[in-house]
């Protein structure tokens, strides 16, 4: 039984980065999915997709390099089901001075770190990646 879906999902990003796969798998969710585009829009990834197998459905994110590296150096979960961290908008962490960035779940939606700053709403930390 998996308790944290969003840790399996980035430790899959992370580890088929660190092997040099074009793309991966997972379960989809509307939340893995929101997690997905948030990554897209900030240049992270180079494309999501929904796909359908018959029965739940299949999340595949295409994964993005730069000199035979991957785009995504590191991508960590902070806000845990053990251990619940929550910012207010002032409190917001700037990842590597700007070059990453911090996915928060707000009250206006699942936001990038930047755009939670701007609309001026905090919630809960889920992860930073750069």
């Amino acid at each position: 039984m998996m308790t944290d879906p969003i840790a399996d999902m980035l430790t899959r990003i992370r580890n088929a980065g660190t092997a040099g796969h074009k793309w991966v798998d997972m379960p989809v969710s509307k939340l893995k999915t929101e997690v997905a585009r948030i990554l897209k829009e900030n240049h992270f990834v180079f494309d999501f997709k929904l796909l359908d197998d018959g029965r739940f459905g299949v999340l595949r994110i295409y994964l993005k390099y730069h000199e035979e590296g991957p785009i995504i150096r590191h991508i960590e979960r902070v806000s845990r089901p053990g251990r619940r961290r929550y910012v207010k908008s002032q409190d917001i962490p700037r990842v590597r001075n700007g070059l990453g960035m911090a996915i928060l779940s707000t009250s206006a939606g699942l936001l990038s770190g930047r755009a939670a700053r701007k609309a001026g709403v905090g919630g809960e930390l889920m992860a930073l990646v750069w």
